[in-house]
C-alpha cells in the first residue's frame, strides 16, 4: 500500500472518530456526524480505501481506544445498542465508494443506499433489545431527515474535493 493511500485512509479514520465525538442526545441512539465522514470516506477515497478507513476505525475502537460517540470503546459498545449501526461502517462506506465519480445523481443514490444498510444492519441489532416497532421509532426513523441531507452534504463536498485535485485522484 502507497503511502498516500495509507495517509487518506487515516485521515477519514479520524475524521469518523471525531464525528462520532460531535452528538445530540435524542435517545439510545444520538446523532453524529459519523455518517457524513463515512459517506465522504467511500465517496472521496474510493470504495476499496473507504472499505479500509472504517474498518480501522472499527478496530481501533475494539481494542479499546475511544473513538465511538461519548468516548465509548470496546465489545460492549458493539453489542449496545448502536453496535449494528457501527459494523454497517465499513459496508456502508464500500458502497458509497462503488458510486464514485458516475455523477451527483448516482453518487446520491449510493450514499442513500449505504444509509439504508446502516439502518438495517442498526435497527437489527436495536430490535434485538427494544424489539422491532419501538426499535424502527428510536434508530431509524428521528434520523432519517438528518442523514438524508448528510448524504448530500458528502456529495456536493466529494464533488468539490475531486474538482479542486483533479490531478491527485484518489
Amino acid at each position: 500500500m502507497k503511502p498516500k493511500e495509507l495517509a487518506l485512509i487515516s485521515m477519514f479514520t479520524s475524521l469518523t472518530a471525531l464525528g462520532a465525538q460531535m452528538t445530540v442526545p435524542i435517545g439510545p441512539v444520538p446523532i453524529t456526524l459519523q455518517v457524513l465522514f463515512v459517506l465522504l470516506s467511500g465517496l472521496i477515497l474510493g470504495a476499496r480505501l473507504g472499505f479500509l478507513s472504517q474498518a480501522l476505525y472499527m478496530f481501533l475502537g475494539l481494542i479499546g481506544l475511544p473513538v465511538f460517540a461519548h468516548l465509548g470503546s470496546g465489545l460492549a459498545t458493539l453489542y449496545g445498542p448502536t453496535g449494528g449501526y457501527l459494523m454497517a461502517f465499513p459496508l456502508a462506506s464500500y458502497l458509497s465508494g462503488l458510486f464514485t465519480g458516475r455523477g451527483k445523481a448516482f453518487q446520491l443514490l449510493g450514499s442513500l443506499l449505504a444509509i439504508g444498510v446502516i439502518y438495517l444492519l442498526g435497527w437489527a441489532r436495536l430490535s434485538l433489545i427494544l424489539g422491532l416497532a419501538k426499535a424502527f421509532y428510536v434508530g431509524v426513523l428521528p434520523f432519517v431527515g438528518v442523514d438524508v441531507t448528510k448524504a448530500v452534504v458528502a456529495v456536493l463536498v466529494a464533488d468539490a474535493v475531486r474538482e479542486a485535485l483533479p490531478e491527485n485522484r484518489f
